[in-house]
């Protein structure tokens, strides 16, 4: 018999079977000599994690410390953590601010292709961008995660204020302003939900500056790329351990009154500043990433053709397609992943000791950067789809398993439901499904924005040769690589929404 529930199982059926299929096909293979002995090597520095910034360099010179009383070997690391939070501040706050804006004026097609667009293009890949114009100045990690956050807030502001209650408009006069029937009649409403949002989007923002210091800003990431690099694992644990707990205390010391404290004591901690040429910028913008064929008065047909051979059959044909295989597999292993976490986090399953080590957990995987998991997984297994999936399945599902755990917990059970696996299978898991699909569906554009970077890593995504042209002065190829990982991005998005409203799964913007 036909229920509602077999549209969901079939399009999860095909799910499963496309990403077998394609991990079948893929590149999946470990090629470390003994990936056994960095796992014990990787065990014992987690039990036996240190704060150490010198990772290797401690006979190098060190500046005058901040303060007399800090350990001169401690504080790089107590600068790195100022500038991780300044930079995700300032991050969020330009993003809230321009997305405000933008979200004000979402119901123009032309604003909604442009959020879309900005926020398709990673931070890492902004953040290669103006590295070009403004070096590994603060200014950079700034826009590199406002600009993406912009198009992200934009969105969900929308989302969020749409979904208000349009009744209270009837009592503002006709005369007024649209910016005061906006402020008065919907924000207020969706006030309490921005406010929850930004929140989350701040913990993004720690992640996005983390990982900022894998390509040489000056955040704890780029400490904690050292110390795995040279095999410091003690170091590394003790680095994540600090992140973790920056992360899981977030609720506690980011308050809404205390947040232009904040935003003012990052602002005198790192000004987002640059010292740039104003020749430099012209000759960036209207030479450097002007395709190279088109530069000289006369166009050589020719050298279009090798240019366009190169870019196309040689760089973006074959980045695509690993990108899109790794993202397919990583779907619904990211699905698999959430749907056999989310009980650490249920009220239904488990009682208030074990809730809190489940969310401890989820908490560690879902804080810990896609990028960070990628490069201990190359570490161990090697460079192949690996060590991508692992990263991308993990983090994802974990934020998935987080969600839904919070979703069955407003669940009412009858007092004699089943317990165990029976409550799992047969009370719990069907009444949550559709959200859970929703929620998977809605992290595909993530994950494949996920995936592309993952190729600075040496992975041959979209993002591997990005990161080649960046490294060899094509800057013309690199940025139209990008345009295309953004267009990518966009497709996926929308092919997305279109899966999430044939099946009637799109999530409210409370539960993203």
């Amino acid at each position: 018999m036909n229920t509602s529930a077999s549209p969901l199982r079939i399009l999860s059926l095909w799910i499963a079977i496309l990403g077998l299929a394609l991990t079948l096909l893929g590149d999946t293979g470990i090629t470390t000599v003994d990936p056994w002995q960095t796992l014990q090597s990787m065990l014992q520095g987690a039990i036996s994690p240190r704060i150490n910034a010198c990772v290797g360099l401690c006979d190098t010179a060190i500046d005058p410390p901040m303060n007399a009383f800090i350990n001169p070997m401690i504080e790089p690391v107590l600068k790195a953590l100022l500038n991780t939070i300044s930079f995700a501040l300032q991050g969020v706050t330009i993003g809230a601010l321009f997305g405000a804006g933008l979200a004000m004026l979402f119901h123009y097609r032309i604003v909604r292709i442009f959020s879309a667009f900005i926020r398709a293009i990673h931070e890492l890949f902004w953040a290669l961008l103006f590295i070009q114009i403004f070096g590994l100045s603060p200014l950079t990690g700034v826009l590199a995660i406002g600009i993406p956050y912009a198009g992200t807030f934009a969105r969900v502001y929308y989302e969020l204020i749409d979904e208000t209650d349009p009744s209270p408009l009837q009592g503002i006069p006709h005369n007024a302003s649209t910016l005061s029937r906006w402020v008065y009649g919907r924000l207020t409403q969706a006030w309490p939900h921005i406010m929850q949002y930004n929140r989350y989007r701040t913990e993004c923002a720690l992640r996005s500056s983390a990982v900022l210091g894998f390509i040489g800003l000056p955040t704890l990431g780029f400490y904690l790329e050292t110390a795995f690099r040279q095999g410091d694992y003690s170091v590394a644990a003790g680095l994540l351990y600090l992140f973790f707990f920056l992360v899981a205390t977030l609720r506690w010391w980011l308050k809404a009154p205390l947040l232009p404290v904040y935003l003012l004591a990052s602002l005198f901690w790192l000004p987002p500043i640059a010292q740039v040429e104003l020749s430099t910028l012209i000759r960036f913008l209207t030479t450097d990433v002007v395709p190279a064929p088109l530069r000289a008065s006369y166009i050589n047909p020719e050298y279009l053709f090798q240019w366009i051979d190169h870019l196309v059959y040689q760089s973006a044909i074959p980045g695509i397609g690993v990108t899109l295989g790794i993202g397919l597999v990583a779907l619904p292993l990211t699905g698999l992943m959430a749907i056999t976490l989310f009980p650490l986090t249920s009220k239904q399953f488990f009682g208030s000791p074990l809730l809190q080590f489940g969310e401890f957990l989820l908490i560690a995987a879902r804080s810990t950067p896609e990028y960070v998991l990628a490069f201990i997984g190359l570490l161990l297994l090697g460079p192949s789809w690996l060590p991508a999936i692992f990263a991308l399945s993990l983090h994802n599902g974990a934020i998935v398993a987080h969600l839904i755990g919070h979703i069955s917990n407003t669940l009412t059970l009858r007092p004699d439901a089943s317990t165990g696996f029976n409550r799992y299978w047969y009370e719990v898991l069907p009444r949550i499904y559709p959200q859970f699909l929703a929620l998977v569906f809605y992290r595909w554009e993530i994950i494949l924005r996920e995936t592309a970077i993952l190729g600075i890593l040496g992975l041959h995504t979209l993002g591997f040769y990005i990161d080649s042209a960046f490294e060899t002065f094509r800057f013309d190829q690199a940025l139209t690589l990008i345009l295309i990982t953004a267009i990518l991005n966009v497709g996926a998005d929308q092919l997305s929404l279109i899966i999430r409203n044939r099946f009637k799964l799109n999530p409210t913007p409370e539960e993203l």
